[in-house]
């Protein structure tokens, strides 16, 4: 995962000194090309939150495409590209530009309190049924595009590492490893994410998924470090309770 993240640094270090080049030289095409090699995680990005719209109900299927929202970003950036000073602001950029245009058309999703509430209570086959009907109703609506594939931008991180992060909760991570494999694991935090409200599961995303800081986020969401902290607190208890419920109480 680190690798996969450092390598996205990287190339947003190259990139952005190309597009500083490219703009004095007002060669707006080769700028634009230049901005396609980093736009594939930004995309997946866009995909994720309108599957989670889709699938939230708040959004019909078909309504939007996610380049509808990424195009917008070759014209944002040759605008604002003078007042970007390095490739960390370039990142952030990026990620707050996407959030604007997202949340001027989507609703923001309420707290689903009702799976919450009620986590104790939930039996195995009921967890199960959960975990397809969310599946079929989000699950691959929105693919990057053929030409901005790239197979090292196209998984989510999720892992167990990001939920439980203290020495002791890493006892309960191994128990779970030793009996779900990383598919399982994968469409577990999916669902609980899904049930989390916008800004609790962005922040979550954008710092488990993105690599970005607390900080970053911060800047992205127009929000305070300790508010995007708050939320990352209560988004890993939610999910830690979550998969001490559904798989290591002997009940289920």
């Amino acid at each position: 995962m680190e690798t996969a993240i450092n390598d996205v640094r990287i190339l947003m270090k190259e990139t952005y000194s190309k597009l500083i080049s490219y703009k004095r030289k007002e060669n707006r095409e080769s700028f634009n090309k230049e901005l396609l090699r980093i736009l594939p995680k930004i995309y997946r990005y866009v995909s994720k939150r309108l599957n989670s719209a889709v699938a939230n109900g708040k959004l019909n299927k078909g309504m939007f495409d996610p380049s509808d929202f990424t195009d917008q970003l070759f014209i944002e950036v040759y605008d604002n590209i003078d007042d970007i000073k390095s490739e960390n602001e370039l990142h952030v950029f990026l990620f707050k530009k996407v959030d604007e245009l997202l949340e001027n058309s989507l609703v923001e999703e309420e707290f689903d309190h009702v799976f919450f509430d009620n986590i104790d209570t939930y039996s195995k086959p009921e967890w199960d049924a959960m975990e397809e009907n969310y599946t079929q109703d989000a699950d691959g609506d929105f693919v990057l595009l053929e030409e901005l594939d790239d197979t090292s931008l196209n998984k989510s991180n999720y892992s167990l590492e990001h939920v439980f992060i203290t020495q002791e909760e890493k006892q309960l991570a191994d128990k779970l490893d030793a009996s779900l494999n990383k598919e399982r694991i994968y469409r577990h935090i999916q669902l609980v994410l899904n049930k989390m409200n916008m800004p609790m599961r962005t922040v979550y995303e954008l710092f488990t998924d993105e690599g970005l800081t607390t900080e970053e986020i911060a800047k992205i969401r127009k929000t305070t470090i300790d508010q995007v902290e708050e939320l990352l607190a209560l988004a890993r208890q939610l999910l830690k309770d979550s998969f001490e419920k559904r798989f290591l109480l002997e009940s289920n």
